[in-house]
C-alpha cells in the first residue's frame, strides 16, 4: 500500500472517531482521487520525490462526497479487484477505517452551499486588446519553480508602473482568475501590470497554495520564496516602481497573500485577502480544517497575540473581503485578521451600506497616528466567492460590491489612481 495513502486513511479514521465526518470524507475523497505522481508542468520544474498527503487534501473549493457516491466507488473498486490485484479500498476497508465507514454512510452529511458562485461554466477565451500582452513565463530558484502569466497593458508607459500579484484559489488558474476578477481590464484602464503565479498539480492536486504548512510560512523557503522571486523578477525586468507592488488572493490564494505580507513586508506595500485565512492560522492538516471551520485553537490565539505585540515584524496595510454566508472558510477568519493587525490604540469607523443586491459592512481601523491599518468588508449573504466578480470566471458573486475596484482604491488611496504617472 502506498505510504501516503495509508497515512490518509489513518487520518480519516481519527477524524471519524472524533465525529468530524466532513473532514474525514474530504480526506477519503482526496486520497481516492490521487493516483501516480503528477509530472511537472514544465521541463524546468523538478518532479517531486514523493507526494506528501498535505499536498492533496486542502481544497477550499471542494464539496463533500455523498455517501451514495462513496458506496458506488467501493462497488466499482470491488469489481476491479476480482479481475486484478486487491484494490486500495479493499485493503483499508478490511481494517479499522472499514469499521468506521458505516458511521459516514449513516450520517446525513451536509453539502456546501456555494451561494452566488458560478461553477463549471464553459470558459470564454480571454480577450487581449491589440497592443497589450498576456505573457506566459516561468521562474525557478532553490525553493522550486512555477509558471506564471503577466499582463502588460497597451496604455503607453510614461513612468514606472505599479505591479499587482494575484494568487488564484483552488481549482483555478491564471486565465480563470483574471476573467473572474476583471483585473486585466482594470490594469488596461489604469496602466498597471498584473502577475498571476500558477500553482502546479505536482505541488497540490487541487491547485491550492499550501498556506497551511510551516515550510510555506517563512521567508526564503517554499512557495513564499517562489512567489517573492517571481515578483522581484518582474520588478527588475519591467522597471516596476518597487514602492507600488501589491499582492492579493482568493481562498487558498488569499491565505497565501497573508503569508506574503507577513514574510515579505519589504517587498509588498499592501495586501488584499478575499475569503482567506490569517497568517499562521494552521500548521498541519487538522489545524487547517479547524481554522477553516472557524476554530482558531491555541495556535491561532498565540499568533494573534504575537501580531499585536509586534513580534512578527512591521505591519502591512491590509484589506479583507469575506462573505458572511461562506461555509467553506468561516467568516470569523476575517475578524481574526483584523484583530491581528489592530493596533493597541486604534480608532474604528463602521459603515453599513446597501448595494443593489448585496448589503455589506465596511470597517476601517486606524492606528494612533490616523493611518489606515486594515479595512474589512463583510458582504452579507455572499458565499465563498470573489465579490462583484464576472460570471466569466469561477467562484464569483457578481451581485456584491466590487472587490477588485475597492482593493485598487485601497492600494493606491494615498496616491491618485493614475497609476502610470
Amino acid at each position: 500500500m502506498n505510504i501516503d495513502f495509508a497515512d490518509a486513511m489513518r487520518a480519516a479514521m481519527n477524524l471519524t472517531r472524533d465525529q468530524k465526518l466532513i473532514e474525514a470524507t474530504r480526506v477519503i475523497q482526496s486520497a481516492l482521487s490521487v493516483g501516480e505522481p503528477v509530472p511537472s508542468e514544465s521541463p524546468s520544474e523538478p518532479a517531486p520525490t514523493s507526494l506528501a498527503i498535505e499536498t492533496h487534501i486542502i481544497d477550499l473549493t471542494a464539496e463533500v462526497i455523498e455517501p451514495e457516491m462513496m458506496a458506488s466507488v467501493e462497488l466499482e473498486a470491488d469489481i476491479r479487484s476480482e479481475q486484478s490485484q486487491p484494490s486500495r479500498i479493499a485493503i483499508w476497508a478490511s481494517g479499522p477505517l472499514g469499521e468506521a465507514l458505516p458511521t459516514l454512510r449513516q450520517t446525513e452529511l451536509p453539502r456546501f452551499g456555494l451561494d452566488g458562485l458560478t461553477l463549471g461554466r464553459p470558459r470564454k477565451a480571454l480577450e487581449i486588446p491589440e497592443g497589450a500582452q498576456f505573457l506566459s513565463r516561468s521562474f525557478a530558484c532553490a525553493a522550486g519553480s512555477r509558471n506564471y502569466k503577466v499582463y502588460i497593458p497597451r496604455r503607453p508607459q510614461t513612468g514606472r508602473r505599479a505591479l499587482l500579484v494575484m494568487l488564484h484559489g483552488g481549482t483555478q488558474d491564471a486565465d480563470d482568475f483574471a476573467a473572474g476578477t476583471r483585473m486585466n481590464a482594470l490594469a488596461e484602464e489604469h496602466g498597471f501590470m498584473v502577475a498571476y503565479p500558477i500553482q502546479s498539480k505536482a505541488a497540490n492536486a487541487s491547485l491550492c497554495w499550501n498556506w497551511f504548512s510551516p515550510e510555506n510560512q517563512m521567508r526564503g523557503r517554499g512557495e513564499p520564496a517562489i512567489i517573492a522571486g517571481i515578483t522581484s523578477e518582474i520588478v527588475a525586468d519591467y522597471d516596476v516602481d518597487p514602492a507600488r507592488v501589491f499582492v492579493a488572493g482568493l481562498s487558498a490564494g488569499g491565505a497565501m497573500a497573508a503569508v506574503m505580507g507577513a514574510t515579505y513586508p519589504d517587498l509588498y506595500a499592501a495586501v488584499g485577502v478575499h475569503s482567506g485565512l490569517p497568517y499562521r492560522s494552521a500548521a498541519d492538516l487538522p489545524s487547517a480544517f479547524a481554522a477553516m471551520r472557524g476554530d482558531a485553537g491555541p495556535r491561532g490565539r498565540r499568533s494573534r497575540k504575537s501580531r499585536r505585540a509586534g513580534d512578527d515584524g512591521p505591519r502591512i496595510r491590509t484589506i479583507v473581503f469575506h462573505g458572511d454566508a461562506d461555509n467553506i472558510v468561516h467568516p470569523s477568519n476575517a475578524a481574526n485578521m483584523v484583530e491581528m493587525e489592530r493596533a493597541v490604540e486604534s480608532l474604528e469607523r463602521v459603515e453599513a451600506r446597501h448595494a443593489a443586491i448585496r448589503a455589506h459592512t465596511r470597517t476601517v481601523t486606524r492606528d494612533k497616528t490616523g493611518a489606515v491599518v486594515v479595512e474589512q468588508w463583510i458582504v452579507h449573504g455572499s458565499g465563498h466567492a470573489w465579490s462583484g466578480g464576472s460570471p466569466d470566471g469561477t467562484y464569483t458573486d457578481p451581485h456584491g460590491p466590487d472587490a477588485s475596484q475597492e482593493m485598487l482604491r485601497f492600494f493606491f488611496e494615498e496616491r491618485p489612481l493614475s497609476l502610470s504617472d
